[in-house]
């Protein structure tokens, strides 16, 4: 599912890659935007071009359902991750996405009862709720281990990047998903600033 940009806002993303190891760097960057209304923690940033094999996950992380909200509204994780979705709230949910990378339909579900789904496609899964048409999510499935959600600040870290040319795509709800080329450094820390409008 495609998000159309809205125009008026005025957005900036400042990349800093800062090397951990001669082979593998940390990549911190933040997001910021004369948009207040903007969540600044609904970012995602991730490296979408080292060549795998990976590890699959094995850790299952989870996505609750409170005060019919989807918690947290935004998750990214890695190709193969299982989600379990719980249900926090005292009344019965419907968890489904109807989106090409996992289509799913959990069914009906009460209070403190969970349903888990695995993740083997690489892509954007809106979430939604048949019973509460006001609750969204989404799961931002990405290949390889190297991506981050942005604080409420709109920073972000990611670890153990391997160094050399990467390129790093930046993904919002509000937005098309953006890629930038950037640089793990060996050493030393590389500064960069990106400004969408």
């Amino acid at each position: 599912m495609r998000f159309r940009y809205q125009r008026g806002l005025w957005w900036t993303v400042i990349v800093i890659l800062a090397a951990g190891s001669a082979t593998a760097g940390t990549l911190e960057g933040r997001v910021q935007t004369h948009d207040a209304k903007l969540d600044l923690a609904g970012f995602v940033a991730y490296v979408d071009d080292v060549a795998g094999p990976f590890p699959t996950p094995d850790r299952v992380l989870v996505m609750d359902q409170k005060s019919l909200r989807f918690v947290p509204h935004v998750l990214p994780i890695q190709v193969g991750t299982t989600v379990e979705f719980a249900n926090s709230d005292p009344l019965a949910h419907n968890v489904f996405s109807i989106s090409s990378p996992k289509r799913f339909n959990l069914g009906l579900y009460g209070r403190e009862t969970s349903r888990r789904v695995k993740f083997d496609q690489p892509g954007v899964v809106q979430l939604l709720c048949n019973v509460h048409q006001e609750m969204s999510a989404f799961i931002v499935v990405v290949k390889s281990p190297y991506f981050a959600r942005t604080a409420a600040d709109g920073s972000f870290r990611i670890d153990n990047v391997p160094a050399g040319r990467h390129r790093v795509r930046i993904w919002h709800e509000a937005m098309d998903e953006r890629s930038y080329d950037v640089v793990v450094a060996a050493a030393g820390i590389t500064r960069k600033t990106i400004s969408l409008d």
